[in-house]
């Protein structure tokens, strides 16, 4: 690593810390030949996604974009929503896929939502898959509660 001071390319590492969840590395560092300390930070080098909107249209995956929606549809609701992103984000990059449908991702928000929040679920459900009227949204809510009769 190359002294912000002098230019020196080598340094030795003094101090290491994982930040982020353990996903950075903290590293406090000190020049060779100057002695100054600067600190850098180490990240994954994760790969772009693609995500392809239903009119065909490609734009970068956006987790802020994802997180604004989960986030409305899990207001006041007992799920965290930061981690149901990051879960998802997770998949997707262990995936190695660099494009993904807008439909795909929906559908993936929209299982994790069912298994933590049916209220949320529904919510996200609503705007996601754009009902129209009542019967549509009541016809989402017996398909909701149907399996659930089954078990009892």
């Amino acid at each position: 690593m190359k002294c912000p001071a002098c230019g020196f390319p080598e340094s030795k590492v003094i101090d290491s810390r994982p930040i982020e969840e353990g996903n950075s590395i903290r590293r406090r560092r000190e020049c060779l030949s100057c002695q100054k300390r600067f600190t850098t930070f180490e990240t994954i080098e994760s790969t772009q996604i693609i995500v392809v909107k239903k009119n065909g249209e490609k734009e970068l995956f956006d987790r802020q974009k994802l997180l604004g929606g989960v986030l409305k549809a899990t207001q006041k609701r007992p799920v965290d929503a930061i981690a149901l992103v990051s879960e998802i984000e997770a998949e997707l990059q262990n995936a190695l896929r660099t494009e993904v449908s807008s439909r795909e991702l929906g559908e993936m928000v929209m299982t994790k939502l069912k298994e933590r929040d049916e209220v949320a679920y529904v919510r996200f459900a609503s705007v996601y898959r754009e009902f129209k009227d009542i019967d549509t949204f009541l016809k989402e809510l017996n398909a909701l509660k149907s399996p659930e009769e089954e078990n009892e």
